[in-house]
């Protein structure tokens, strides 16, 4: 267990720079994500973190020892490929011992350590199998126990699941943080995939354009966004420009195509001047629809779409002031709105309404 500590990291191919700039703290034991869209520089911050990728610029500390020239093989870190890099002519037990064999430990403790590592990932009874006669969930939780067998300091998965089924996914997600956990690894995990973030991650650092834009828990950046490309990657979101009424005490009213809407500011250290043009964030599961005007923070629109799946039904409405729509969630639907053109009302609490600065 190590904390791993990014300062000030710079990384360039040829003209296009890769990470800009970047600093970051993981602490020990935490299970962190780094995530963003593709080129965002996620991936390149990882393999700099493992020794592949050697920065023009910057630190990288594993405890208080930098280890920013040091090569991969001496920074015992395991890592997990999206490929998994399985040999396919050894067995899983030989597959799971390179790493050990590699470094000379001996044959005894390779025996022990090996079978500890595929008991981890329960694949112990299939260890003379050959890779070509696992399912890909199997041959994932081979390359899991490979990168555990040799007791990193710092455990690196780069987009694990992503060859897998969603229901596969689902569990071995769960079953990834389990593992993590119970051995305490500091693991830092890089996805595309927003829920798969969200549901197991201690922390998170979202990514554009080699910049980290926002760092939290996933309640926060799910949440409290702090600008518009975080709140419109991560999950669903409806963004309403407008303009700022007043400001005070971390709240803004804001005058938009919907009416007067109060919310929460995103970056209360830096509220926005009155008049200055803002956006609204709101989440479409945080709007409660009413048959007539509610209270403060109603929005008054016209019914133009309605899908109902069962447990949820989704709707969608349009401003009467304005060509702005707006998605509506409404989970355990007791009675779907259906006729296009009705008159409808929404309701959100201050406190799930983001003003985000522009």
């Amino acid at each position: 267990m190590q904390s791993v500590r990014i300062q000030n990291l710079t990384k360039r191919f040829g003209e296009t720079i890769a990470l800009n700039d970047v600093s970051l703290e993981i602490k020990a034991g935490e299970l962190f994500f780094l995530l963003g869209p593709s080129g965002c520089g996620k991936t390149t911050l990882l393999r700099a973190i493992a020794g592949f990728n050697i920065p023009e610029a910057g630190k990288i500390y594993f405890g208080d020892k930098e280890v920013s020239q040091i090569p991969p093989h001496k920074r015992n870190t395991g890592m997990m490929f999206q490929s998994y890099a399985l040999w396919p002519h050894m067995t899983l037990f030989q597959n799971v011992a390179f790493g050990l064999q590699e470094k000379k430990v001996p044959k005894p403790e390779i025996e022990e350590r090996v079978h500890e590592a595929l008991a981890m990932v329960k694949m112990e009874q299939y260890a003379e199998r050959k890779p070509n006669q696992l399912s890909g969930g199997q041959q994932q939780r081979i390359a899991l126990a490979r990168a555990l067998v040799i007791r990193p300091q710092c455990l690196l998965l780069d987009e694990p699941l992503s060859n897998l089924d969603a229901k596969l996914r689902n569990e071995m997600r769960i079953e990834i943080r389990d593992i993590c956990k119970a051995n305490n690894l500091t693991t830092i995990y890089v996805t595309h995939d927003q829920k798969e973030a969200l549901s197991i991650a201690d922390r998170m650092a979202v990514l554009d354009g080699g910049e980290i834009i926002q760092i939290d828990t996933p309640e926060t950046v799910y949440k409290r966004p702090r600008d518009r490309f975080v709140a419109n990657f991560i999950g669903e979101t409806n963004l309403i420009e407008g303009s700022v009424i007043r400001s005070a005490a971390g709240e803004a009213v804001v005058d938009t195509v919907f009416g007067e809407l109060c919310g929460s500011l995103a970056q209360p250290d830096e509220p926005p001047a009155d008049g200055s043009q803002v956006y609204l964030s709101i989440r479409p599961e945080c709007l409660r629809l009413y048959s007539e005007p509610f209270e403060d923070n109603t929005i008054e629109g016209e019914l133009i779409e309605s899908t109902y799946y069962g447990e949820v039904a989704h709707y969608v409405m349009q401003s009467k002031r304005g060509d702005v729509k707006l998605k509506i969630s409404e989970l355990n639907p007791r009675h779907t709105l259906s006729k296009a053109g009705n008159a409808i009302y929404a309701w959100a609490d201050s406190e799930d309404i983001v003003v985000l600065n522009e």
